[in-house]
């Protein structure tokens, strides 16, 4: 009887510690499986509180103290500033020319420019896209809209049309866009998640995106460092979003094209 009674309690102390064992593992597997180190930013971050997406310090000279993925916001370039878009020397300095090309536009596309300021580079676009075509020309302030719509006039543009966004949405039609382009732009968004959330909605499956950003490893590009961008940082930051990256373009004098494909739905 006592041999029957230390084999039976000798049994139920294996089950005891199998018991613990295994729940050690499955209590392991639901912590370590929560996000599995394959899982893409792009499945979790949506679930993030937005207050934690942003950290606020001190701002420095050139930024507003607000800071996305370690970087710091840039200020916004105000319209007051608008006569250094049109600037004589932009074409040897960027050769926006050049980037034209580089985009690969054809007959009846349909493009975003964000942050189209004056016009300069949608008014470039314009002529390779055709009437068939237009250029959704987003700007957050009406006086940059109102300098958008003074040069259509002036050089009898029809298929440029400007929209008043916001500072996490650009308004755009969902689903309707080839290709968004930022130029020098991306930088000074105060919600950079939000609003390339909303771009990417308006996105076609398929569709670009094109970060132009002043490239941050060279320092011979005389511009302020919160006004550049390396290629890690833009494609860290595109990560959270459903975009692909496609190629970085290193051909103009101070900027690199960094360019994305939306490849699913959002």
């Amino acid at each position: 009887m006592f041999r029957k009674c230390q084999k039976i309690g000798d049994t139920r102390r294996g089950f005891v510690i199998f018991g613990g064992i295994l729940g050690a593992i499955l209590l392991l597997f639901n912590y370590t499986g929560t996000v599995p180190s394959n899982e893409s930013r792009s499945e979790t971050e949506p679930t993030r509180p937005a207050s934690t997406r942003y950290e606020q310090r001190p701002p420095s000279q050139e930024g507003i103290g607000k800071i996305y993925m370690g970087r710091e916001i840039s200020h916004v370039m105000g319209h007051l500033a608008a006569g250094w878009l049109e600037r004589p020397e932009r074409e040897r300095e960027e050769m926006p020319s050049r980037l034209i090309e580089m985009l690969k536009l054809k007959e009846g596309d349909v493009v975003a420019d964000i942050g189209v300021g004056t016009g300069y580079i949608a008014r470039r676009i314009s002529p390779k896209i055709g009437e068939t075509g237009i250029v959704y020309g987003v700007e957050i302030q009406r006086e940059m809209l109102d300098l958008l719509a003074e040069k259509m006039v002036e050089e009898g543009i029809t298929n440029i049309k400007g929209v008043l966004g916001t500072i996490t949405d650009p308004k755009l039609p969902p689903n309707s866009v080839d290709l968004a382009i930022m130029v020098d732009v991306y930088h000074e968004f105060s919600h950079p998640y939000e609003m390339m959330q909303n771009i990417c909605r308006a996105l076609k499956i398929g569709g670009r995106v094109a970060f132009i950003e002043y490239r941050l490893e060279d320092d011979n590009v005389p511009i302020k460092r919160l006004h550049k961008m390396s290629e890690l940082q833009v494609i860290k930051e595109a990560t959270p979003h459903p975009l692909s990256w496609i190629e970085t373009l290193d051909d103009l004098p101070w900027q690199h094209v960094i360019i994305f494909e939306k490849i699913g739905g959002q």
